[in-house]
């Protein structure tokens, strides 16, 4: 197949591409978001960079918007109507907002373009309307057992903390420094000790690295800290369950499933993360345990073939569909192919 897309989540990206089609990213000189194409990222050559002013008439079998508006630059770019003429999904990756549970999803009301959520927690709390939906939980490239935990500091990875304070949990940041060193990485961390009035030796920024480089930089910390209160499930949560890096984890959103008991240290009360990340500082043949313990999950359930099997599936029913009645998809329409598939079931 052809399947369009920008190049938007590179995490999710790095994984969607690996699949056995020619993924069509729009690239401008400029690059941008609206032009990024590969972004300088190590992809199989099927992931082709196109100029959107070439694609009117070209042929592509699916559309995978991200942005809202993506669609229309879509439909302009391609001359067809998606949804009717080109098979389309609308890909969320975040949780709703403003409100947690009536926030009704921009693409609610049409019939013609499935959800695909990219957890089960996303898929329950968008109120969806009428819109086909389906999830296709996270796949990730395996990148090997790391762990060795030689550095007895935290390791706590987020873009932008000082604004996105609460959404993160960096505002929690201050209760774990009393349980040990933490090492700050991705884009405005430096901001990050100032603001909360820390010791920047105690809390120390590290800045953003490039993801072969920072999972070999969170695989030397004793642990992971995932303090999100409100985001979708994070790529760097199960990147570093697959290091066998031990994980210390609010126990919120999507995480709750993605770290079930004996996988990572998992709970709402504060208190109790930080004595779990004082007794892993302390004991590293314990954090190790715990590590082995999380990669063995994380490998079984979110691994990439999983992943780029359930989209293929998810892509035939689309595409054979369109080509069959060339109709409007709808969940009914498709209940009787993808029953019994636990991980992307259509729901009405």
């Amino acid at each position: 197949m052809r399947i369009l897309l920008w190049h938007v989540h590179g995490g999710w990206t790095d994984a969607f591409v690996r699949g056995g089609h020619d993924y069509l990213l729009p690239t401008l000189p400029e690059r941008g978001p609206w032009g990024l194409g590969r972004g300088g990222r190590d992809w199989p050559t099927s992931a082709i960079e196109i100029d959107p002013a070439t694609m009117r008439g070209e042929p592509v079998d699916l559309v995978v918007l991200q942005r809202l508006e993506e669609f229309e630059r879509a439909e302009a770019m391609l001359g067809r109507r998606l949804g009717s003429e080109v098979p389309a999904v609308f890909l969320e990756h975040n949780t709703p907002k403003p409100a947690a549970v009536t926030t009704r999803h921009p693409f609610a009301d049409r019939t013609d373009i499935p959800i695909v959520h990219v957890t089960h927690f996303n898929r329950l709390f968008w109120d969806n309307g009428d819109a086909p939906t389906v999830v296709i939980e996270h796949g990730i490239p395996d990148p090997g057992y790391r762990y060795s935990g030689r550095i007895g500091r935290s390791a706590f990875v987020a873009n932008e903390p000082v604004r996105r304070s609460r959404m993160v949990g960096s505002d929690l940041l201050p209760d774990f420094a009393a349980a040990g060193g933490i090492d700050l990485f991705g884009m405005g961390v430096a901001e990050l000790p100032a603001a909360l009035g820390l010791d920047p030796v105690q809390v120390s920024p590290v800045g953003e690295l490039a993801t072969k480089e920072l999972h070999a930089a969170i695989a030397e910390r004793r642990l992971y800290l995932h303090l999100a209160r409100w985001t979708s499930l994070g790529l760097t949560l199960l990147e570093t369950m697959h290091l066998g890096v031990p994980v210390v984890v609010v126990q919120a959103t999507e995480a709750a499933r993605a770290v079930p008991p004996g996988a990572g240290f998992i709970s709402t009360n504060i208190d109790e993360l930080v004595a779990a990340t004082r007794v892993l500082l302390e004991d590293r043949d314990a954090a190790t345990r715990l590590g082995l313990a999380a990669r063995e999950t994380v490998v079984e359930r979110y691994g990439l073939d999983r992943f780029l099997r359930d989209w293929d599936e998810l892509a035939i029913d689309l595409v054979e569909r369109r080509r069959r009645k060339g109709r409007p998809i709808t969940a009914a329409a498709v209940a009787a192919r993808t029953a019994g598939v636990e991980s992307h079931g259509w729901k009405e």
